[in-house]
């Protein structure tokens, strides 16, 4: 959690585009998992399984 609030606030772009971003990610994660699937697994299943999986890399390949 400490990495996503100092991606959240070390950067100079606005909140809404570091939104935009994430959310983007979460997209690919849930359209690459849905496949898998063979069906659609839904934003809020995408959601959690990429902040489980994938958030805290992502940040910190972020804020380097």
């Amino acid at each position: 959690m400490a990495g996503f609030l100092l991606y959240m606030s070390m950067t100079k772009k606005c909140i809404y585009s570091k939104f935009i971003d994430m959310k983007n990610e979460i997209m690919k994660h849930k359209w690459i998992e849905s496949e898998k699937a063979g069906k659609d697994i839904g934003f809020e299943k995408a959601l959690v399984d990429w902040i489980e999986k994938h958030r805290t890399g992502w940040v910190t390949y972020k804020i380097k």
